[in-house]
């Protein structure tokens, strides 16, 4: 059985964001083309590279079935690029997707609820990829707490997957990429 083909090349813009803090990062939204050819429409990890540099990423959902690349400081160094810079990228999903960071305040929730823990423990890569997902994509402390609690309380139940959260944001219209500045 041949592997699925993720790779794509492409050209893109790169972009800046229109509300940043001081820290100086580009994104670029992927072509709908290549993101078709990911393994999925939310949170994918992906090996690539821009003009040559190699890098390896987490791509993000932009909410309109396909997704976007944060682009940090040393990597735009490094690739010799700035803001409105017409380069190239050639990505390709990652055969295995890395296991994803736990949020400190998640685990410490995760910590003090061992039947939440056991459950988690014997859960997929891509599920935690959607429960941290769920939880990070909160836009206030408040609901991200209220999910936390949430999460524990369900994987102590059994349930194994976050029920009712679109990865992707396009149904929801939860999740989106950044604006870019004019």
């Amino acid at each position: 059985m041949n592997p699925i083909d993720t790779s794509s090349v492409f050209q893109a813009k790169l972009l800046r964001p229109a509300n940043t803090d001081d820290d100086v990062w580009a994104f670029i939204i992927l072509p709908k083309d290549a993101s078709a050819k990911l393994p999925r429409r939310g949170r994918t990890s992906i090996r690539g590279s821009i003009n040559n540099q190699s890098f390896q990423a987490t791509l993000e959902p932009d909410g309109q079935q396909s997704h976007w690349l944060r682009i940090d400081k040393t990597l735009l160094e490094t690739a010799g690029v700035t803001f409105g810079d017409l380069a190239t990228f050639e990505i390709t999903a990652v055969e295995i997707e890395p296991e994803p960071a736990m949020p400190a305040d998640f685990q410490v929730a995760l910590a003090a609820a061992p039947q939440a823990r056991e459950v988690w423990e014997n859960t997929s890569t891509l599920a935690h990829v959607d429960w941290i997902h769920w939880i990070t994509t909160a836009k206030q402390d408040k609901t991200r707490a209220k999910r936390i609690n949430e999460a524990c309380d369900k994987l102590a139940s059994g349930q194994k997957r976050v029920c009712c959260f679109d990865p992707s944001g396009f149904y929801s219209k939860a999740l989106s990429a950044p604006k870019a500045a004019d």
